[in-house]
């Protein structure tokens, strides 16, 4: 005989609702998804008023997403969850470049440019040449790696925000590495620049007192033929916001140098070095 709903069972009556026939892995989730949400709910006793608040904040983060905004992933985000998925699924040695959050402002289909093309067509910025290399774990070059790459511009943004006001493709380009493993490229120096916080995250942010703001940082999708593909950014040493990126996007070994350079045709220089774990 079913156990009726109580406080101190609830948990357990829930769970024991689904059918035997679940597919195991979702009947693994939803119970525990159940377990944590009524011990939660526990623990906070959230009053009539809160609760229904909460129901809101979600009904609300809902409404505003569309094809060009997704409140819900930016709410993962902020919360550190988008990172912590990110982390549990690109577990790597010592030694091989970290992930980060991919961002929502990739665009497939970027040209293929010849190495050391310049990727700013809007003219505005500090110009930087971006070099390094591809390795393997060994320290071997690895030819025939793309490198995609991708930043926001000298006011803080990408071109698919300001579609008619940056050319189409700016600040974007992939390049494909030879036989020494290396790429170099030219670009503007990243800004920081802040999440979008007209919405019900961005309230939910002031009410906890933080802030919206990314380091500034320069995208990179690097992949290769018999190695894991690696979704990063390398952060610009020295930024206020490395220590309070509002995504928790920053990882140490992810900060890159950027040095002032003189004589040549780039104000700013950035060397990093991308080491792939094998397949």
């Amino acid at each position: 005989m079913s156990e009726y709903f109580s406080e101190a069972s609830s948990a357990d009556v829930v769970n024991a609702r689904m059918g035997a026939q679940t597919d195991p892995r979702l009947r693994q989730i939803m119970h525990a998804l159940v377990s944590h949400l009524h011990a939660f709910i526990k623990d906070v006793e959230p009053t009539t008023a809160e609760w229904e608040a909460a129901i809101d904040f979600l009904t609300k983060t809902g409404q505003l997403c569309s094809e060009t905004r997704q409140e819900f992933i930016l709410l993962s985000d902020v919360l550190g969850v988008s990172m912590l998925v990110d982390a549990i699924n690109h577990r790597r040695p010592d030694g091989a470049t970290e992930n980060t959050v991919f961002g929502p402002f990739h665009v497939d289909g970027a040209p293929e440019l010849a190495m050391g093309a310049n990727i700013s067509l809007d003219g505005k910025g500090e110009s930087c040449l971006f070099e390094g290399r591809v390795l393997d774990l060994d320290g071997n070059p690895v030819e025939g790696a793309v490198v995609d790459v991708w930043s926001d511009n000298a006011d803080g943004f990408y071109d698919v925000q300001q579609p008619g006001i940056q050319p189409q493709w700016n600040n974007r380009g992939v390049f494909r590495t030879g036989a020494d493993g290396r790429y170099w490229f030219r670009g503007v120096k990243p800004v920081s620049y802040p999440i979008p916080d007209d919405g019900p995250v961005g309230q939910m942010l002031e009410r906890v007192e933080r802030h919206p703001w990314r380091p500034a940082h320069m995208h990179f999708l690097v992949h290769a033929s018999g190695f894991e593909s690696v979704t990063t950014h390398t952060f610009v040493e020295g930024d206020p916001y490395l220590e309070s990126d509002a995504v928790f996007g920053v990882k140490k070994s992810l900060i890159a140098p950027f040095e002032r350079t003189d004589g040549g045709d780039t104000s700013w220089r950035s060397q990093f070095d991308f080491i792939l774990k094998p397949m």
